[in-house]
């Protein structure tokens, strides 16, 4: 082969290449919409599998059947609590603009002994006991704070709305996943297989696996305990006991619950006597310490993979790429850390043949 002919055939394979990154960069753009959906959509049906695959039995085997149920009990389980929580925050709203137009609303005055915590205690007691007396005033003198975090409050709202909608769309994603699921596994051999070649199934299992402990073991374990922090607000008559539980819900994903329970305790020693504050404050112990009981029980079991692997791989993927970081942090750094023990392995393998 002469050298022309050399030339001439790596041009066409530059530009055969060059077509195709051309083209899948093409189809990437167009898709980049529903790429949430779809991805939320399998990460949904392979996390649900499991239950799936009983409703499917208990059904006779009709798989189309057993979608559409599944898909209609999680669309239930999404927008029912949703529903309950928007009318509570407007019957909340109302009964407040109303003691506004009335000029009912007050502030009880606050307990002498919030003058005696440290730090903040004597601003507070200051600020509340002058809230207490003309909650008018101090509207006025955090006017311009109160009309910053306006608009910030309207598009968090819009953006919560929009994540619903989109958990609902994939929730549909997933009960067609679903209703097609011996397609879809073929599909994800192939795939697997074509990526990590005769190592394929390990890591499709991995990836199943990995999905099923970050739902079970952090997803799971913040909803656990959501549940458990709403009962306890609820029963302490925590004023918007389920704002609280829905705020706690985050801040538990992101392994900051603590950080909700502790203004929640203080609140409630400081309106409260000291034997009903104090019970609270052991419920909200219990609650605190369920994530270091449930957390190592669910987190890694049938993962090939340590814990803190799964564990730092879907607190960073949440940081770095919000919630669906969760899993795709998680089964980014397993299947990182399987490829990394077995570089070392060839490698060491490669080092005893030299010897």
């Amino acid at each position: 082969m002469d050298y022309r002919t050399q030339v001439g055939l790596a041009v066409e394979a530059t530009i055969h290449i060059g077509l195709t990154i051309l083209l899948v960069a093409t189809c990437l753009l167009i898709l980049l919409p529903f790429i949430p959906l779809v991805t939320w959509g399998i990460i949904i049906a392979v996390a649900a599998y499991p239950s799936f695959q009983k409703l499917q039995l208990a059904l006779g085997g009709r798989g189309a059947l057993s979608a559409i149920v599944f898909t209609v009990v999680l669309l239930a389980v999404l927008i029912l609590p949703m529903v309950l929580l928007v009318e509570t925050l407007i019957d909340s709203v109302q009964v407040l603009a109303t003691h506004l137009r009335d000029g009912t609303l007050t502030v009880p005055p606050p307990s002498d002994n919030v003058a005696t915590w440290p730090i903040i205690g004597a601003p507070l007691h200051s600020l509340w006991g002058t809230a207490s007396k003309d909650l008018t005033e101090v509207a006025r003198s955090f006017a311009p704070q109160i009309k910053a975090v306006v608009p910030r409050l309207l598009s968090a709202s819009a953006g919560i709305g929009l994540t619903v909608l989109q958990f609902a769309l994939s929730i549909v994603v997933a009960g067609i996943l679903l209703a097609n699921a011996h397609a879809a596994y073929e599909v994800t051999c192939s795939l697997a297989n074509r990526v990590f070649g005769e190592k394929g199934l390990e890591f499709q299992q991995l990836i199943g696996s990995t999905i099923h402990s970050v739902t079970t073991g952090i997803l799971g374990v913040a909803l656990i305990q959501s549940v458990l922090a709403g009962l306890g607000f609820l029963v302490a008559g925590l004023p918007g006991a389920g704002l609280w539980a829905v705020i706690f819900l985050f801040a538990a994903v992101l392994q900051a619950g603590v950080l909700v329970l502790i203004p929640a305790v203080i609140y409630m020693f400081t309106i409260s006597s000291a034997t009903k504050a104090g019970i609270f404050l052991a419920w909200c112990l219990i609650v605190a310490l369920v994530d270091n009981v449930l957390k190592p029980l669910l987190l890694g079991r049938g993962v090939a993979v340590p814990i803190v692997v799964v564990f730092l791989g879907a607190i960073g993927g949440f940081v770095a790429m919000g919630i669906i970081g969760l899993f795709i942090g998680a089964i980014i750094l397993s299947v990182g850390y399987k490829l990394f023990l077995a570089w070392l392995g060839r490698s060491f393998a490669a080092s005893q043949q030299t010897e």
